[in-house]
Formats: C-alpha cells, structure tokens, sequence
C-alpha cells in the first residue's frame, strides 16, 4: 500500500530503461525544438509543427520522445518535454492498441519511470507537465486493464514513495482515470461504453478496496502538511464514490476525517464538496434517505449547518450546494416513493426534507448572491413540491409566503451596482435577477391572492413615498407590478374595469404607479422600470383613459426621449412605439400635441447640424414610425391626415435635396460618407414613417398617396450617384419595397426610372438586391403587371448575363458568390413570373430572345453546380411543360423539349458535382422526376416510345434497364423519385 512501506509490481531502476531494447537511429532535431519556444520567429514554428507531425507519423517516433523526456538533458525545458509527451500521447490513442508484447511491455515501463520521476520529491516539474504524464498512464490503462495489464494498480501503488509528490501524480492518475471512464459530461463512443462497463466492474472487483485504504492513509497523514493534496484526494473520493460500494466510503472512519475537516479552513470547501458528491450518489429511495439524515444529524450537532453571519463567502457557496444537493435529493427520494405507492417511507422523507426547509430559508436569504444562487434549485424544486400536493398546509403557506417576501428581498439592486458601466458582476447579477424572477412566477401559481395582496402592499407603501425611498426600494416595487402581469392567470393580468369601484387590485396598483408621479424620481432605473412597465399594461388606459395625458407627458418630457442617460432614451423610443400601437383608438385628442412636442425629434441627423442629437439613427426610426402610425390611425378626416403627413415629410425631402448637392460636390472621403448615411437615413425614415398604414387604413384612404409618391420621385434622384452608391441605392430600395406594399398601380411608373439608372453600369450584387422588388411587383399585381414587364424584361434579362459573363479574377472569392446568387436570383425571377400568371411576358418574347431564354433554364439545370438553382431551373421547366407541353401548346416547344429539357433530366443528375446523397440535390432530383413525370402526363405513349427507341439507346442504356425504366416512370412520384436516385447511382458507380 501506498504509504505503508510496502512495495508492489516492478522493480524500476533509477535510469531510464525498456525491458525490450530500443534502437533508435536518430536525434531529436534541435533546430525544431528551438520553434516551439513561444518567443521563436514563425519559421522556426513551422518547422517545430512539421516536425511534431513526422514525430507523430513515424513507427518510432514515440519511442525517441519517451528517451529525450526522462534522460535528463531537457529537465527544465517545460516546452520539449511537453512535445514529447503529445507524440506519446497520439501513439498511445492511435497506434498502441495494435502493438505486439514488446512494445506493450516498454511502454509499461515507461509510464513507470515517468511516475517515478514526477513522484520525486526534488522535481519540479509543473502541473501541466504532471496533468500530461496523468492523461498518457490513464491512455494506457484504458487500452490494457484488466486484460493486459491486470496489476495496473498493484504497479501504480507499488513504484510510489510516501512523499507528497508521489501522493500528488497518484490522485492525478486517478482523475484521469474518471475522465476517460466514468465522467458523464464526456460524449462515449458504444464501443468505449462497453470498454469502461468492463473497466469498472474488474476495478470493483480487483481494487477498489485497495484504492480506498490509501484514500484513508493520504487524508489522515497529509491533512496538516500538505493541505492541497488532500483536497485533491478528497475530489478523487467524490468522483469515485458515485460507481463504488457507498459502504467504503460512508463509514465511520471516513465519515469522522470529513468532519473533521469541515472545521479546518484549507480543507473545508473540498470536504462539503466530498459529502455533496456522496449524498448525490444514486440509490434507492429509503437508503438515500437515511443516508442524507445521518450526515445532516451529525452536521447539525457539530453547528456545521448553522453557521455565523460573518463566515466567509466561498465556503458559504459550498455550504449552500450542500444544503441545495440535500434538499434536492430527498425531493427526488420522495417522488420514487410516491410513484411506488410506498406511503410509509414517502412520508418519513417528506419530513425530513420539511425539517431542512429552514436551512432553504437560511441560504436563499444570504445577503451573498453565490450563496443565495446555489441553493435556488432545492427552492425551485420545493415549491414543485408543493404543487403535487392535492392541499397545502397552512404551514406551507407559511413557507409560500416566506419565499415571497425573500425573493423579494434578493430581487433588489446592491448600492455598489454601477448602472451606467455593466460588467461582469452586474452581468452576473442580472443572470441570477432571472432565477428570482422564475421562482416568483412559480411561486405565484401557488397562491396568486397572496401574491397579489402582497404586492399591491409593496407598492401602495411604497411608490406614494418615493421622495424619501431609496432607489433599490422603487425599483424592485415596480419590477413587482411588471411581473405580476405575467404571473397572474390570463385573461386576469389584463382585466381593467372603467368602473373604479370595481377595479381589481392590479389596476389601482397601475393607477398608483402613475399618480403617485413616482417617474419624476429621475433614477435611470426607476424611469426604465416606469416605462416598461406603463407599456405593458396600454389595456389599462382603455379603462382609465383619463391618465394617458400623465403617461405621454413622461415619455415626450426629460423623463423620456429628453433623459440625460443615452439609455433611458432609446428604450423609450421602442417602448412609445409599442405603446402608441396598443391604444390606437385613445389618442385621437392628443395627436398634434404629440406631434408638437416631439418635432425637434424628427429632425433628420447630419453632417451639418452642428449639435450631438439626442436620438441614434436606430431611436429616430421608431420616433419616425410611431409619428406616422399616430396619424394614419386617427379618426381625423383623410384632408387633415394628408396635412399632418405632409407636414412630417416635408422636412425629409428638403434634407434630402440638400444632402444630395452637398455630397456631389463633396471631395473629402469621411464627408462623402457621413452625407451618403444621412441620404440613406432619410429614405429609411420615410420607409418607416410608411409602416403606420394597413390594410383598412390604406395609403389610398388615408388621402396620403401624392406625398409618398413626390418623396420616391425625389429619392431616385440618387440612384444615378456614383459616390456611395451600393449604401444609397439599398435605402431607395428599400423605400420602393414600402411602396409596392402600400401603393396600387401608382408605383409602376416609377420602375423603369428605376431600371433604366441601374441597368447602365449594374454589379452583380446590385442586381441580386434588385430582383426581389421585380419578384414582390409580379406578386402584387400578377397578370396586370404584363404589359410593363414585356417592356423591361429582355433588357433586365440581357443585362443579368451581361453581367454573369463578364470576366473575373479567379481568386475573387466575394465576386464569385455574388454572381452565384444573382445567378439563383434570376431563375427565382423566371420562376415567380410563371408561378404568377404572367407566362405571357415570356410567350411574348421575339423567337431567338425566347430560344435564348429557355437555353438559360436548360443550363441551370444540366451545368450549373449548384443545387438550388437546379432544383429551380427543374420546377421551371416543369410549369413550362405543364402549360405548353400539350397539344395546343407554343409552337415548336415540344421539339424543344424533346431535345433539351429532357437531355438535361439526365445530365444534370449525372455530374460529378451533384452529389446524390446531398440534402439539397436530393431536393433538385425530386424536381427532376417532377420533370419526367410532367412529360409523360402531357406526351404518353409517344414519350415512352421516344425514350425507349430514340434517347435512352443513344445513351447506351442497356435494354433491360430502359424497360425497367420506363416501368418505373409510370409507377406514382415517390416511387419512380427513388427509383431515379438508384438510377443514377449505378450509373456513376
């Protein structure tokens, strides 16, 4: 045993040796070693890695390693030694296996000599050097134990001195060991599931009583001397204990060494840790039982659980994670029992998890929020208790109501939280702010009135006295009301009577909020819990419109937009958006003194304002957006509708004319830019501004259409600018997306202005952000749409593959996927015209212009490598013979068909680029058979005759297979859709 002065296994020499002898005929190359030091120049780091590689791939590489890392000549130099353990360790994962009784036998020894020197009590080599030995003996146990090498531990024992560093590799080895075998968190192969299964039993069997006793000896001799490898071994007990007999480890002797060290202030956190993992081990549901109350008796007589006020925080976490596996385990222990009907012993652990419910109370409570976290779980699986039980105790609403007030409590900001710079341990804070907020919710469900007379005591002694109450205080009465919205049962979170005397405790709570002018406290948070909160509730101004004045004075005012933190007014941009939206109807007598009170908002921002905005571009689009939605939704008469809008506009499209003059004859580059953002900013406000109109209040309607459609005629100004002018063509764009949505027939003329300024020196990417308006015009309007688009077709048509023709540079990666998607975005074209009765644009076309066209389909199909523009290119022919491949079909078109569509249902599928088992090929190939089976509906007999007579042999198909072919053909889609995937594998084969 370890310790004892026994010695096991081997008798290893001082030196380094193999029982077999090793030849090797090489050096380590030193020029290489001199790359791996961190500092080396990126040559000699190159060539480091390329030797690491030959090292790897060569038979004897390891074997030059294992001599270079325990002959002596490179101790202290932690980067060779390290390199030689890493090609060690890719042969024992990739080539040890497979190695005759030599190599295994040198290996062996090996790792022996390895423990010995990093059991040295003069080495001092460093951890990671010691993690690594640790992970190479673990390697080769998983691949030798119990079959080849059933004395591994007997060995591993018996070649270590009693020193502190022998002690420390050993608990090493042993923590390797866990990760490769029994560590859940590591994702298994079967294969190694069954190896660590085979592992585990035979250690079980062979040594795991042997490994306990010097568990037992290293804890008893070490616990004064060296602190760190107790608690070492002390993990080593919890990661073991959770496969091992519990017995060896809940004993009297391991029990009473625990204790002890759970007074000892270096061994104390790794104790509690030990006893977590020793009450989590699994087990059946009574002796689980007695198991935790056995240890919680005696923790509780030595004080352990009750601890002082001023006790330091990180053994307090663990305490808690103690308490919290307590808790949790015996809920686990009750449910088993409840599930087996045993009534007896489920109530025994029922009352004994009730008795540790104040040391719940206890830890949640903390005023440390690690503490109080580590025990949330028990909490939140406490209260699922409660939920099981078919009636609650008043005991237990005791404890409801407890946890209420003390997640309350928790829920308040620190005053050391620093809300204008957010780091880590607000983040931290805000993470565990979640889990109170869930326990609430949870809790709620358990006793809403006491929830709700609970807050509504919060918030009416609260909110009236906000002049004398602190911040913290405030804000955690309002978040209260916030989250009671969405604890309540619906529809009882949004129930809101006009009648006063009638109001529930919610409304007078949300009445409270806003007479109590609680929001002129000035706080950030304070005015952020406001909004959000007031925001939440709009259905309660449909009961008491009488307070909306109060709410939208607090949102135009220096609470709101005119706040002096950046924060307060951005989020209450995007809050005044949702509220407005939510009371729509109300507002009417408020609109212009909105519109009044928030103008110096609108302002478009520019170089040339000379003052820092209050509002970021992002905060203006929503100001932008609620202003159009507060016109467009009033009842006021479509003339005065017109006035507001024109009035809201009109200072976008002077900004813009002027905008646009300056950036023309502007010759600074940052200038240039900060008037091209601008440009696009206009047009994103106006497009925005367009967002307020619906389907019932249409621009139409609303009598506004000649104000949108002057600003379109002033924003294409800008297409022909050759400054900027991806960054102002995706605002103007973007601003006809709008208009299509909001306009009838008034759009169309303004495409061709459009088209005609792009269509003169076009880049792929452009046209690829053109084509979904073209797509979104042909959806509006379908066959009305006809007689404009046989205008622009062709020349939109010629200058796409103008553009797909013009040579590249081949390392252009950015110019090759963006002619890839314009080239999807066309057949996407070709396919929304078909799909949207207007074939006649297509029909119409000049017979060479039509050849041509159709030849680009056949392409796309047959040539292009890429998948989904085949599988559209298949969908399009398809629709094309459905609609022409009939008797009275287009004239010529079924020769056509005959002679390259079909050709390409073969070639395609036959390229070495599509890729059958692809999840997207596999998508154009169902479009494929699509396409055949279209051929055979529209042509019968003469089809089949034509493949089987004409085209089928000239591909040299045997006979055979053209009858099984044809068969197959006339069977039902899925059928023939999987017969054509076989097809073609064979073919390819």
């Amino acid at each position: 045993m370890i310790l004892t002065g026994c010695r096991y296994g081997l008798e290893i020499p001082e030196v380094f040796h193999y029982q077999q002898p090793i030849v090797v005929y090489f050096r380590m190359d030193e020029d290489a070693l001199r790359g791996l030091d961190p500092r080396a120049d990126p040559q000699l780091q190159r060539r480091a890695l390329q030797y690491f590689e030959q090292l790897k791939s060569s038979p004897d590489g390891w074997k030059l390693c294992a001599a270079t890392f325990t002959n002596g000549n490179y101790f202290g130099n932690d980067q060779v030694r390290f390199f030689c353990l890493q090609v060690i360790e890719h042969y024992l994962k990739y080539g040890y296996r497979e190695a005759g009784i030599d190599i295994q036998q040198s290996l062996r020894s090996l790792i022996c000599t390895c423990l010995q020197l990093m059991g040295n009590e003069s080495n001092e080599d460093r951890s990671f050097l010691r993690n690594k030995v640790a992970q190479i003996t673990s390697l080769a146990f998983v691949a030798d134990y119990p079959s080849r090498w059933p004395t591994f531990f007997t060995d591993l024992i018996g070649i270590l001195s009693a020193s502190a560093k022998a002690v420390d590799i050993y608990l090493r080895v042993l923590l390797s060991i866990d990760s490769e075998v029994v560590d859940r968190e590591i994702v298994h192969t079967f294969e190694e599931i069954q190896r660590n299964t085979v592992i585990k039993d035979a250690m079980r069997e062979q040594s795991v009583l042997q490994l306990t006793e010097t568990w037992y000896t290293v804890l008893t001799q070490f616990q004064s001397s060296n602190p760190e490898v107790t608690c070492m071994c002390l993990d080593v007990i919890g990661k073991y204990v959770s496969w091992i007999d519990i017995n060896l480890i809940a004993n009297d002797k391991f029990v009473e060494v625990l204790l002890e060290f759970m007074s000892m202030p270096l061994l104390r956190e790794s104790a509690c840790d030990c006893i977590h993992d020793i009450i989590n081990k699994g087990m059946e549901p009574v002796a689980k039982t007695k198991l935790i109350e056995s240890f919680t008796s005696i923790l509780q007589i030595r004080g352990i659980l009750n601890p002082q006020e001023e006790e330091e925080g990180d053994y307090m976490a663990k305490l808690s994670k103690l308490i919290n596996g307590i808790g949790v385990n015996l809920i686990i222990s009750w449910q088993k029992l409840q599930k087996a009907e045993d009534q007896e012993n489920a109530r025994v652990t029922m009352a004994a998890l009730e008795e540790k419910v104040p040391l719940m109370f206890r830890f949640l409570g903390d005023e440390d929020d690690d503490v109080s976290g580590a025990v949330i779980p028990f909490v939140q699986e406490y209260i699922g208790v409660l939920k099981q039980l078919k009636q609650m105790l008043p005991k237990h609403r005791e404890h409801v109501e407890g946890l209420l007030y003390t997640v309350i409590k928790k829920m308040k900001y620190d005053d050391s939280y620093n809300f204008d710079h957010e780091g880590e341990d607000e983040a931290m804070f805000q993470e565990y702010r979640k889990q109170l907020k869930t326990l609430f919710t949870n809790l709620s469900a358990l006793d809403t009135e006491l929830m709700v007379g609970t807050i509504h005591n919060l918030v009416s002694q609260t909110l009236p006295q906000w002049e004398t109450v602190k911040v913290c205080d405030l804000e955690v009465a309002i978040s209260m009301l916030y989250m009671l919205g969405e604890a309540l049962p619906s529809p009882q979170g949004q129930q809101f009577s006009p009648d006063i005397s009638k109001a529930s405790a919610l409304q007078n709570m949300i009445r409270t909020l806003i007479t109590s002018r609680v929001s002129c406290q000035g706080h950030m948070i304070v005015e952020l819990q406001f909004f959000e909160t007031v925001a939440r509730y709009e259905k309660f101004f449909l009961a008491e419109p009488q307070l909306i004045p109060d709410v939208l004075m607090a949102f135009t005012d220096e609470r709101g937009f005119r706040h002096p933190s950046a924060q307060v007014r951005s989020r209450t941009s995007y809050l005044f958006s949702r509220f407005i939206k939510g009371l729509k109807g109300q507002l009417n007598p408020y609109i212009e003194d909105v519109l009044s009170r928030i103008q110096d908002l609108l302002v478009l921002n520019t170089p040339d304002n000379g003052y820092q905005h209050l509002l970021s571009n992002e905060d203006q689009l929503f100001i932008y957006e609620t202003a159009g939605s507060l016109i467009v939704s009033s009842s006021l008469s479509p003339e005065r509708k017109h006035h507001l809008m024109k009035e809201l506009l009109s200072p976008i499209a002077t900004k813009f004319e002027s905008l646009l003059s300056k950036l023309q004859g502007e010759t600074d580059e940052k200038r240039q830019y900060a008037y091209a953002q601008s440009i696009n900013m206009a047009t994103s406000l106006a497009s925005r501004v367009s967002k307020g109109f619906s389907s019932q209040q249409t621009m139409q309607a609303c009598g506004c259409v000649e104000t949108f459609t002057d600003l379109l005629k002033i924003f294409l100004q800008a297409v022909n600018v050759p400054t900027h002018r991806q960054l102002i063509q995706t605002g103007v764009r973007q601003y006809l997306h709008r208009m299509v949505v909001c306009l009838e027939k008034e759009i169309l003329p303004f495409v061709p202005v459009v088209l005609e300024n792009l269509l003169k020196q076009p880049e792929a990417k452009e046209l690829h952000d053109f084509l979904p308006l073209m797509n979104q015009l042909i959806m509006k309007f379908k066959s009305a749409i006809v007689p404009f688009l046989q205008q622009v077709f062709m020349p939109l048509v010629s200058t796409i593959f103008r553009v797909l023709s013009t040579p590249t540079d081949d390392l252009d990666q950015v110019t090759a996927v963006e002619k890839k998607m314009l080239q999807r975005s066309y057949y996407l074209f070709l396919s929304t015209i078909i799909s949207n009765d207007c074939l006649d644009v297509i029909k119409n076309q000049e017979m060479n212009n039509l050849h041509d066209l159709l030849l680009t389909i056949v392409q796309g199909a047959a040539d292009i490598p890429d998948p989904q523009s085949q599988k559209m290119c298949y969908n399009i022919m398809r629709k094309l013979i459905e609609t022409w491949g009939g008797p009275n079909g287009l004239a010529g078109f079924v020769d056509f068909m005959y002679k390259s569509f079909l050709p390409a249902c073969f070639l395609g599928p036959m390229k070495p680029t599509f890729d059958l088992n692809d999840g997207q090929t596999s998508l154009a190939l169902g479009e494929c058979a699509h396409c055949l089976k279209c051929m055979l509906d529209k042509r019968g007999q003469e089809f089949l005759s034509y493949l089987s007579t004409d085209y089928l042999p000239k591909l040299n198909v045997p006979a055979e297979n053209i009858q099984e072919f044809c068969e197959a053909l006339k069977t039902d889609y899925k059928t023939f859709r999987n017969y054509l995937k076989n097809f073609f594998l064979k073919a390819k084969s």
